[in-house]
């Protein structure tokens, strides 16, 4: 028998800073990932009425029992603010925290790794430390390697910079992967999820 979390939605959520000057970023990776699902499904987002995000409503997965109903989520809030919209969708659609998911960039992984984890701390990372602030940190990450910033370079600053030249070179195929990752994050479960894609 299924229990009614089990047929629950879905909270995936790209964290990043709204508006065009920030859109590519090293901080808004979680954005080019939810905006690069959204293309997957063909929707768009739209602006929820309750909570301070654009939001696409759809299905993933195979037709029939197999699909899994989600809530594509990004925040229009800044960054160290995500915790309030999150909070609100988790509520307005009813979903448990383990079936909440945060895209976001990290710092302490090689550029374009990924690692898929259920809780833990924040690392430093404001998106993370205003969610876990408002709901707990039992949610699920999917943390993408940004690597650390060069010579002397402040964390603020190295986030908040587009990504290199080179970086761009690559960024398109670690954005798909790190979307690949989030699909079989839900549709097959984490322990799955990580022996295909944690590096």
């Amino acid at each position: 028998m299924t229990t009614p979390e089990a047929n629950a939605p879905w909270l995936i959520v790209g964290l990043g800073n709204p508006g065009p000057g920030y859109a590519d970023n090293r901080h808004n990776v979680g954005f080019m990932v939810a905006d690069l699902l959204a293309e997957r499904i063909g929707g768009s987002f739209k602006r929820h009425g309750k909570a301070q995000a654009q939001v696409l409503e759809a299905r993933i997965g195979p037709p029939g029992p197999g699909s899994r109903r989600i809530v594509l989520a990004k925040p229009m809030s800044y960054m160290n603010l995500s915790g309030g919209p999150v909070t609100a969708l988790r509520d307005f659609y009813k979903v448990p925290t383990a079936h909440i998911v945060a895209i976001h960039d990290e710092l302490d992984i090689d550029y374009g790794a990924l690692r898929l984890k259920l809780g833990g701390g924040d690392n430093g990372h404001n998106g993370l430390k205003s969610m876990t602030k408002s709901m707990g940190s039992d949610y699920h990450r999917v943390r993408f390697g940004i690597g650390r910033p060069p010579g002397r370079m402040q964390v603020a600053d190295f986030v908040l910079k587009d990504f290199s030249a080179t970086e761009r070179k690559e960024l398109g195929y670690f954005v798909d992967r790190a979307s690949d990752a989030v699909e079989a994050l839900v549709l097959e479960g984490l322990e799955r999820a990580q022996s295909t894609y944690n590096s």
